[in-house]
C-alpha cells in the first residue's frame, strides 16, 4: 500500500494528509474548494516547521514531506489508481453518504475505502457501496500528527483481512490502533460526549462556572485539559452532531445534547472556530478568558 487520498482539505483532512505523506506515502489531498486545499497546505507547512523548531525533524523532511502531496478538486481524478482511500469531510451524514458513492464508482475494486467519522455508523455509509466488505473506520484523533490513538471501526461486513490491513498500516504510520465494534459514538466519544455534556449541564445548572468546572477536571481527575475547554477545541457543533447521532441510535435519554449547548450551536458560538463558546477567543487561542455570558 503506498498510493493513498484523502477527502477533505480541513482539519482532520490535512492532519492525516500530513501524517501519512510525513511516512513516505504517495497522498492526494482532495477539495472541492481551492482555498481550503490552499489553506491544508498552509497548515501542513506551519505544523513541520513547528517541527523543526523543536529539531524532531529537517528541513530536507519537510521538503519530501510537502513533495509527497498533490492537491486536487476532482475525486474522480484523486482517486485514480490509490489502494486506499480516507474520507474527512464535514460530519454529515448525507454528505458522507453521497461522497461514498461517488468514490464506489471511481475507485478501483480493490481500493478500501475509509470514514474518519467520529459517530456516524461504517454499515451505513458501507451500504451504498458494492463494496461493504472493504469499508472501513479510521476515526483519527486531532491534532492528527501528533496523537497516537486511531479507532478502527468495523462495519457489519468488514472482513478481517481489510481490519487486519488497516490495522497494520496505522502501526506503518507510528499509531497505535484500537479495533471497534460498530456501535454510535464507537469507544471514544460514547464515553467522552456525555462527560462533556454532563459538563455542560453542571454549567447549565449553576453549579459552578467554566473555570471552576475545568478546574476540577484537570486538578482531580488529572485532565490535561477541562471537558468545556475540549468542547471549543473540538467544536460545539461537532459535539451537538456526535451526540444528536448517539440518542437517535440509543434512543436513551441520557444522549440528549443540554439545552444550553443547542442554544449555542444555533448563535454560532462554536468555540475556537468561531471566536467565542464557553472562553472568549479574541485575543489568542489559549483557554484563558471566559465567555462574557458565563462571567459571574
Amino acid at each position: 500500500m503506498k498510493n493513498i487520498a484523502v477527502i477533505g482539505a480541513g482539519t482532520m483532512g490535512n492532519g492525516i494528509a500530513h501524517t501519512f505523506a510525513q511516512s513516505g506515502f504517495n497522498v492526494n489531498l482532495i477539495d472541492i474548494s481551492e482555498a481550503s486545499l490552499e489553506k491544508g497546505m498552509a497548515t501542513i507547512a506551519k505544523n513541520l516547521d513547528r517541527m523543526i523548531a523543536k529539531e524532531k525533524i529537517s528541513e530536507a523532511d519537510k521538503a519530501e514531506t510537502l513533495a509527497n502531496i498533490t492537491t486536487l478538486t476532482s475525486i474522480r481524478n484523486g482517486v485514480k489508481g490509490v489502494d486506499l482511500v480516507v474520507e474527512a469531510a464535514t460530519e454529515n451524514i448525507d454528505l458522507k453518504l453521497n461522497i461514498f458513492k461517488q468514490l464506489d464508482e471511481a475507485c478501483n475494486n480493490d481500493t478500501i475505502l475509509a470514514t474518519n467519522t467520529s459517530s456516524i455508523s461504517i454499515t451505513q455509509i458501507a451500504a451504498v457501496t458494492s463494496r461493504p466488505d472493504k469499508v472501513i473506520g479510521m476515526h483519527f484523533m486531532n491534532p492528527v500528527p501528533i496523537m497516537k490513538l486511531v479507532e478502527i471501526i468495523r462495519g457489519y461486513n468488514t472482513t478481517d483481512a481489510v481490519t487486519n490491513t488497516i490495522m497494520i498500516l496505522s502501526k506503518t504510520l507510528g499509531k497505535v490502533p484500537v479495533e471497534a465494534n460498530d456501535y454510535p459514538g464507537f469507544v471514544a466519544n460514547r464515553i467522552l460526549m456525555p462527560m462533556i455534556n454532563e459538563s455542560i449541564e453542571t454549567l447549565y445548572n449553576g453549579v459552578a462556572g467554566v473555570q471552576e468546572i475545568d478546574t476540577v477536571m484537570m486538578l482531580g481527575m488529572a485532565h490535561p485539559m477541562g471537558p468545556l475547554q475540549l468542547a471549543d477545541f473540538i467544536g460545539l457543533d461537532v459535539c451537538l452532531s456526535i451526540l444528536n447521532v448517539m440518542h437517535d441510535g440509543f434512543k436513551n435519554p441520557k444522549y440528549a445534547p443540554c439545552p444550553l449547548l443547542v442554544n449555542m450551536v444555533r448563535a454560532g458560538k462554536l468555540g475556537i472556530k468561531s471566536g467565542e463558546g464557553f472562553y472568549d477567543y479574541s485575543e489568542n487561542r489559549k483557554a484563558e478568558n471566559v465567555a462574557k455570558q458565563f462571567l459571574k
